[in-house]
């Protein structure tokens, strides 16, 4: 058992890392005039020391994406020739385990082409590469180049020679229609979908001059990540304050503190030890989040990955019930007393190393009681989708919580007198701390049941379980029963009376949810208001405007917040945009996301964005932890990380890795009909809904100018 208690301690220690943006490869183009008739479009990359872009010509069965120069076909113009390159380097690469033909530090590439028409026009040509190193390989680029060219002579004009028709292009007359080559009035709608779902931009909206009042409409996610990051910061810090007042932990600061200021030769050495102390206590948890910094590079979804993963998600639950009945005094957890001994020897060495190992000696001998606080807090991280940045934050924060007392004991001795003796409330606490593991383990078996959508623990289910729990701990709070370690209670302290009257407005308070009351203090843990038994409620009474009648096809409404009329799939939901006319919200999401769970219960809920959601957008929600398998004629192997793309919900996460490059959720886009070119940036979670409903209004706005201009 104490070996897998060491492995749930490093499991809520792991979270991915917010990838740096690299732009290795500078890219320019040009047009030289062969003769009257006859141009070259030349392309030419520079890379970086150390990078490169791999040749024109594919090798079959090789995962590397391979340069394209892409040219729709015209009547202006007849291409000659095949591409050409310069001669690329043949060299065998570990990273692929394959010999690869690439450029590096320069490549340039040349279409040659025969002017047809008699006038001057613009030809734009798709640029397609991966630069790689020899550790890693960036997103896909597709560049949109635009080539001003001449027409040619009347004197000279020249007719279409169809012996110029190369092996490809032969075999291209043959292929589907690329939305590249749809022509004013018709509607290919499957070639138009499918040539967008890949990501290929058929519009350049380079030169869109955009009013000044729309660029003060910034949803930064820098700034969000920033709010997150402090938010996920004090959190942990208040769950480090609340561990300080465990059994294990409040009883060792007065002995601390008493070492370090009677074994220094003065105080000030005293003061400094202490302060030592207490940083390498923080080091130590922080430490605990380095392993998911390495596995991100493995594999940049890993987060969505470990908190969506349903083994993983019961798993957790069973152990924070574990945690749970720990914590009400059925047993003790431990570590191995070994481990305890070796980190306790090793702090007597002295000086900075010995300093350490009684920071290391502290976290091991008080894990019993914070492993499972902390382990809550971290669980709560983890559905944040915040990366290892944010796990190590949230480390930090509780390490910080759990040291700055031992460095201000040791700052002011004298503190030491006022703070209470150790006794029976200490393990009332623990108590309390229990009741709130019991809470959070059914939040890890509500994201199984999510993921799974098994039903068996929906919105009124989940509620009932919580007001029974918080029911509990009232009584308890109030001294109605005691638990087995537990002193007698002779009276109610006023700290235990005013936190059982918190307890008894926050059970109050949940009651209502299952009548459908939308609950936004605790938005994002219970399943949202449309996974439950009755969706409006147990009255079904509808507490929101109701969807319109005229369900779209392939539109999903019982499984959309608010009743609207959201699409599931891309596809669908491009084509109904089309039909309708109106810009598409991309709302990348997931089963068991807190954070999206609160925009849609804090900020979706409000009329004036539920008027423009329900009345000016077409909403796409993408669930990226959807597990519905693939048909087997659909997998496909990721062009970015390389792996096998078998599951709905890793379709999405793929979908928006690639085009996006990101892997965070909530995620919101809004795009035209015929580019993956979002049309006013992106935005993540914001509660302030005035800014958000000032975002929904700008990507409207813009939808609609590009619009005009078609």
């Amino acid at each position: 058992m104490k070996r897998y208690l060491l492995l749930v301690l490093l499991a809520f220690a792991f979270g991915p890392l917010t990838a740096q943006v690299l732009d290795p490869v500078k890219v320019s183009h040009t047009v030289k005039v062969v003769s009257d008739t006859e141009v070259d479009l030349q392309i030419t990359a520079i890379m970086e020391e150390g990078w490169h872009i791999y040749t024109v010509h594919p090798k079959e069965g090789s995962f590397v994406i391979f340069t394209e120069v892409n040219i729709p076909k015209s009547k202006n113009y007849q291409l000659v020739g095949p591409l050409k390159e310069t001669k690329p380097k043949k060299e065998y690469d570990p990273q692929f385990e394959e010999t690869l033909e690439y450029h590096e530090k320069k490549g340039v590439f040349t279409q040659r082409i025969k002017v047809l028409s008699t006038t001057d026009f613009k030809l734009t040509a798709e640029f397609v590469y991966q630069v790689c190193n020899d550790r890693t390989c960036l997103t896909p680029v597709y560049d949109e180049l635009e080539f001003k060219i001449k027409g040619a002579p009347k004197s000279s004009q020249a007719k279409i020679d169809p012996t110029l028709k190369t092996d490809e292009q032969k075999a291209a007359d043959d292929a589907p229609v690329q939305a590249s080559d749809i022509e004013p009035g018709t509607d290919p709608e499957k070639e138009a979908i499918d040539y967008a779902y890949k990501g290929e931009d058929t519009t350049s909206y380079e030169g869109d001059e955009v009013e000044a009042d729309d660029e003060d409409v910034e949803l930064g996610n820098e700034k969000e990540e920033a709010k997150s990051l402090w938010a996920i910061f004090f959190l942990c810090l208040g769950g480090g304050f609340a561990a300080l007042l465990t059994p294990c932990v409040f009883p060792m600061v007065p002995m601390t503190v008493s070492f370090f200021t009677k074994q220094s030769k003065s105080k000030s050495a005293g003061i400094r030890n202490a302060i030592i102390y207490s940083i390498c206590i923080i080091l130590v948890y922080v430490i605990l989040s380095a392993p998911f910094h390495i596995f991100e590079s493995v594999s940049p979804s890993i987060l969505n990955e470990v908190s969506t993963n349903v083994p993983l998600n019961i798993f957790f639950f069973v152990v924070f019930i574990v945690f749970a009945i720990s914590f009400f005094g059925a047993f003790e957890i431990t570590l191995p007393s070994s481990w305890i001994n070796k980190a306790d020897k090793a702090s007597d060495r002295g000086g900075l190393i010995g300093i350490f190992f009684m920071s290391v000696t502290l976290v091991l001998v008080s894990f019993s009681c914070t492993g499972p606080l902390l382990g809550a807090l971290l669980g709560s991280v983890l559905s944040t989708d915040g990366g290892p940045t944010a796990l190590s934050v949230g480390m930090a924060g509780f390490g910080f919580g759990l040291a700055l007392p031992f460095g201000l004991f040791a700052a002011f001795p004298s503190w030491l007198n006022s703070i209470p003796k150790s006794g029976g409330w200490l393990n009332s606490v623990k108590v309390v701390l229990g009741f709130l593991e019991l809470a959070l383990a059914f939040k890890f078996l509500s994201n199984a049941d999510l993921v799974l959508q098994m039903g068996l623990l929906q919105r009124e289910v989940f509620l009932a379980i919580w007001i029974g729990v918080f029911t509990a701990l009232t009584f308890y709070l109030f001294g109605a029963f005691r638990m087995p370690h537990d002193s007698p209670v002779d009276k109610l302290s006023v700290p235990r009376m005013f936190f059982g009257l918190i307890s008894l407005i926050f059970t109050i308070y949940l009651i209502p949810g299952l009548w459908g009351a939308p609950l936004k203090v605790i938005s994002g843990f219970p399943p949202p208001s449309f996974y439950s038994e009755s969706p409006n409620g147990l009255t079904q009474a509808s507490s929101v405007p109701s969807a319109s009648e005229d369900i779209p096809d392939g539109a999903d409404p019982e499984h959309c917040p608010e009743g609207l009329n959201c699409f599931h799939d891309f596809e669908t939901g491009l084509a109904y945009a089309k039909k309708v006319n109106k810009p598409i919200l991309l709302d990348f999401t997931g089963w068991a996301c807190v954070n999206c769970r609160k925009m849609e219960a804090q900020v979706w809920s409000d009329p004036k964005v539920l008027n423009i959601l329900r009345n000016d957008v077409v909403l796409i929600s993408l669930y990226v932890d959807e597990r519905k398998d693939l048909a087997k004629e659909d997998q496909y192997k990721s062009r970015v990380t390389g792996r096998t793309i078998n599951t709905v919900g890793k379709k999405w996460s793929d979908f928006q890795l690639e085009h996006f490059e990101s892997n965070s959720q909530p995620q919101y886009i809004f795009l035209g009909h015929d580019s993956m070119k979002p049309l006013n940036g992106s935005t993540a979670y914001d509660p302030d809904i005035d800014l958000y409903v000032r975002w929904l209004e700008q990507g409207v706005k813009r939808f609609k100018k590009q619009a005009s201009k078609k």
